[in-house]
């Protein structure tokens, strides 16, 4: 599906001018302080939300059924995964499965993106030696003291 933007200012001044849009593409209103937002017909919303629901579930079932392939098929969708020590890597492919699944029934997705964007970061510190290593201590002390602030009012 494509998509159209328009700034927020101009649904706001006219949304005929840009509710037409929506027959044909979804709409990106872009605001300038603020997340854009997504315009889209009812119609498209649920056969994505409907569509997502059945590959989560499929894609548990093979996960259940035969966990390496899973993490096969969601190793090369991420490829970053292949970063991750393998106990890691299971634990991964385990709750983005599960937050996917969860989501894709409740259509509340951002615990997956969330899920998605912290193991992506971890991958990340994985692939540097040295700062994975240094990451997992030993850590000496609690680091320095910190004067308490001082209350001015």
């Amino acid at each position: 599906m494509t998509t159209k933007s328009f700034p927020y200012s101009a649904f706001l001044r006219g949304p005929s001018q840009v509710l037409p849009s929506l027959e044909s593409a979804d709409v990106i209103l872009e605001r300038r302080d603020d997340e854009n937002l997504i315009l889209m017909r009812a119609e498209r919303f649920e056969a994505g939300t409907a569509s997502l629901r059945i590959a989560a579930r499929a894609l548990a079932i093979v996960a259940r059924r035969n966990s390496d392939l899973a993490e096969e098929v969601l190793t090369e969708e991420l490829p970053w995964v292949t970063w991750l020590p393998d106990t890691e890597r299971h634990e991964c492919v385990r709750e983005l499965l599960g937050h996917l699944i969860a989501g894709a029934d409740t259509g509340e997705l951002l615990p997956f993106g969330r899920a998605l964007a912290s193991w992506r970061s971890t991958a990340i510190v994985w692939s540097d030696p040295q700062l994975a290593r240094e990451l997992q201590g030993p850590f000496t002390g609690d680091g320095p003291d910190v004067p308490r602030p001082i209350d001015e009012s």
